[in-house]
């Protein structure tokens, strides 16, 4: 990450903000690294972790949008992972999240475009992809107000954009530790046998930021090629003498998730690693399309893609999953 020198990770006491910390602070050329998030106990936990004296702490709310402008004099990077997740608590509280997801989206790119800001990566989700429930929909209006902000910065050289990915594999709440926590009990439950995720883990998260920050021209929404896995192959990684009732699936949840609708297909591009949606700009799809595809060797995917976890061509087999929660998750992990 090169062009990053003084950088700023909201919500980063996070499970991503804590490997993205970890790996920008073995980075050399990374001079200063703001740790701005709520939890002050969150904060001194990591300060006793991460004693690199780079490393520096703001509590602050992304509600603020002055103790935002405050936290970014002399930064130039702003990695943006703060947020409210919870689908269910979304569904209860559904003002909270918009405040936090939606104005506080609006409040990271306003200090941005006041300060000397100049790389900008929002992070997002499977679940902003044609949104059924209120935290998707969130997310959704923060991945738009993120690719806007590139139409407004005016004479700035600033770059906004976004990085979407699925399920990341063992971070907090999420249905592994959650499958881990529970087999001592004897009891999965599985919410439908139909249901499927994409899988990422947490390093490669944090490589998909890098990318973004070093490639990105502007607007993206950077997609990684996972693959996905079935809820019932977690189930029998974890556990596979326990029981496993159906639960029935939770408010707002789809029992597959998507991260390139067919709509998105029109703007999408194909590389190696990535799919990349473009925006839409006032000079015409063809042009932008054309742009973008040079600058990222990329191809236009064909009119009716879609990337959908229950239609994907990459599978994890349990085997697979299990070596990955032993790898990534819980390294005392055994069946015995």
């Amino acid at each position: 990450m090169s062009s990053a020198r003084s950088i700023l990770v909201t919500g980063g006491t996070g499970s991503f903000g804590k490997k993205c910390i970890s790996t920008l602070l073995a980075d050399p050329e990374v001079s200063r690294i703001v740790i701005y998030s709520r939890d002050e106990l969150k904060q001194f936990e990591m300060s006793q972790t991460f004693t690199d004296p780079r490393l520096r702490f703001f509590i602050g709310d992304v509600r603020d949008r002055n103790r935002l402008c405050r936290a970014m004099e002399g930064i130039d990077t702003v990695i943006h992972a703060a947020a409210l997740k919870q689908v269910p608590a979304a569904e209860y509280n559904p003002m909270e999240f918009i405040k936090t997801n939606v104005l506080g989206a609006e409040n990271i790119i306003e200090a941005c475009l006041d300060s000397d800001v100049r790389h900008v990566v929002a992070l997002s989700t499977d679940k902003a992809a044609a949104p059924i429930n209120l935290y998707g929909a969130t997310k959704l209006c923060s991945d738009k107000l993120f690719i806007a902000a590139n139409n407004v910065k005016g004479s700035r050289d600033i770059r906004f954009s976004v990085v979407r990915y699925g399920n990341v594999m063992g971070s907090r709440g999420s249905v592994i530790p959650f499958f881990l926590d529970r087999r001592k009990s004897g009891v999965l439950p599985i919410t439908d046998p139909a249901m499927t995720r994409f899988n990422i883990t947490l390093e490669e998260g944090v490589e998909l930021v890098q990318y973004a920050l070093d490639h990105a021209l502007g607007g993206e929404i950077f997609v990684p090629k996972i693959p996905s896995y079935r809820i019932t192959d977690v189930a029998e990684a974890i556990g596979p003498d326990c029981e496993k009732p159906i639960v029935g699936i939770r408010p707002g949840e789809k029992i597959h998730e998507e991260m390139v609708t067919a709509t998105d297909a029109l703007q999408t591009l194909a590389t190696d690693k990535h799919y990349i949606i473009v925006p839409n700009r006032k000079r015409g799809l063809a042009e932008t399309m054309k742009m973008f595809g040079d600058h990222h060797k990329g191809s236009p995917v064909a009119p009716d893609f879609a990337y959908n976890s229950g239609t994907n061509t990459e599978w994890m087999t349990v085997a697979e999953i299990r070596a990955l929660i032993r790898e990534h998750v819980d390294t005392t992990f055994d069946l015995v």
